[in-house]
C-alpha cells in the first residue's frame, strides 16, 4: 500500500489521483495491502507469494498484458525487483496456482538503464533506437507532460532527487522494453 513512512493512506489517495490524470479510474486501480509485503526498498518479498497474488489479478480481471520492472527494477527498488522475479516465476513449480495461467498474457519489462542514460531525457531517444529492444515508445511532448503531473501527484514522494527525475529522466520521454 505504500505504506513507507507511514504513508500508506495517503499515497493510496495520490495513486488514485494520478491514475485519473492519466485517463484510469479509480475502479480499476488495485492496491494489494498484505503485511508480507511491505513497502521498503531495503527488503526482498517473497516470490512465491507476490506470484500467486500477481496471478490471481491476472485471472480474475482477465489481463492480457503486464508491463512490469526488469531485473534492476530500473532504480534498484527490491520490491521493484521483486515483480520482476514474481512474474518469472514457473506456477506449474509451486501449489495453489493453475499451471498456465500466463497461457495468453505477455508480459513487457521496463529496461533498467545506467545512470547517465536515465538522467539524459529526450538525448536518450538517439541511444534507444539503436540499441535492441521488443519495443520502444517515445512519448509526444503532451504524453511528457500528463506523464509529469501524474507524478506530481504524489507529493507525499516528491523528494528533492524525485524532482530531478521529473526534469531530466529519459522514463518521461523514452521507454525501451522486451518481452519476457
Amino acid at each position: 500500500s505504500g505504506n513507507y513512512y507511514n504513508q500508506g493512506e495517503i499515497r493510496k489517495k495520490e495513486l488514485e489521483q494520478s491514475c485519473g490524470v492519466l485517463g484510469i479510474p479509480a475502479s480499476d486501480v488495485t492496491v494489494i495491502d498484505h503485511r508480507d509485503l511491505p513497502d521498503d526498498p531495503a527488503v526482498e518479498w517473497d516470490t512465491q507469494l507476490l506470484a500467486t497474488l500477481v496471478l490471481e489479478h491476472i485471472e480474475a480481471k482477465n489481463i492480457s498484458l503486464v508491463v512490469t520492472f526488469d531485473a534492476g527494477g530500473v532504480s534498484g527498488h527490491a520490491n521493484h525487483i521483486s515483480l520482476y522475479s514474481a512474474v518469472r516465476y514457473n506456477p506449474a513449480n509451486f501449489s495453489g496456482c493453475l499451471p498456465g495461467l500466463l497461457q495468453g498474457c505477455r508480459v513487457l519489462v521496463l529496461e533498467s538503464v545506467n545512470l547517465c542514460r536515465k538522467y539524459i531525457s529526450f538525448l536518450d531517444v538517439l541511444i534507444s533506437c539503436l540499441l535492441p529492444r521488443d519495443a520502444l515508445f517515445i512519448l509526444t511532448e503532451e504524453e511528457t507532460e500528463q506523464a509529469k503531473r501524474a507524478m506530481q501527484c504524489h507529493r507525499s514522494q516528491l523528494l528533492w532527487f524525485r524532482q530531478l527525475y521529473l526534469l531530466f529522466s529519459r522514463y518521461l520521454v523514452v521507454n525501451s522494453l522486451r518481452l519476457l
